[in-house]
């Protein structure tokens, strides 16, 4: 029974471990071939780089953001995910002001000490946090967005389904036959 047990159990982890690797392959192929971050139903996953956010969320953590569509509608205390120059970051919305007729967002990150030293506008923004993180995901992402990661994606199924082939292959020595 035993046996038994582990063989469900082994399959189990085999096939989760494969639908992982195979999402991570989707993941990397549909970012390298768009040339942008791969967006599912109107949400967008990210890498969180700095501890700038902490404890709301943790370094190599994914989190989800939900696209924009009127960057107007944030409020104080919304965590958005914008652009200043060429970074992407995602703070708290720390004040909401007008400036010449248009919104414009202070920020800051929850484990700053003091507000963002710019002023986002509504163009800016990608979108908002979700309130759904992956912790430690994106380590794993972001190697598998390299050359290296993205040659063992394409490795590791093939050799899951060699080795896998050959399991099943194998006779059972246990079960002897009666003549």
């Amino acid at each position: 029974m035993t046996k038994k047990l582990w063989k469900i159990i082994s399959n189990a982890i085999g096939g989760l471990l494969f639908i992982l690797i195979c999402f991570f392959l989707f993941i990397s192929a549909s970012s390298r071939l768009s040339g942008q971050e791969p967006a599912i139903f109107g949400h967008q996953m990210k890498t969180v780089l700095s501890g700038s956010m902490e404890p709301t969320f943790q370094t190599g953590s994914i989190i989800f953001i939900k696209l924009s569509n009127d960057p107007a509608t944030y409020q104080k205390g919304d965590i958005i995910t914008f652009r200043v120059d060429d970074r992407v970051i995602t703070h708290r919305i720390f004040d909401v002001k007008k400036h010449n007729g248009q919104v414009v967002y202070k920020t800051k990150g929850d484990h700053n000490n003091g507000p963002d030293l710019w002023t986002i506008s509504g163009q800016a923004i990608i979108g908002e946090y979700t309130g759904f993180t992956i912790p430690y995901l994106g380590f794993a992402l972001n190697y598998f967005n390299t050359k290296v990661g993205t040659a063992l994606l394409l490795i590791l199924p093939g050799l899951y389904l060699i080795i896998s082939a050959f399991r099943e292959a194998e006779p059972n020595v246990n079960e002897v036959k009666e003549v």
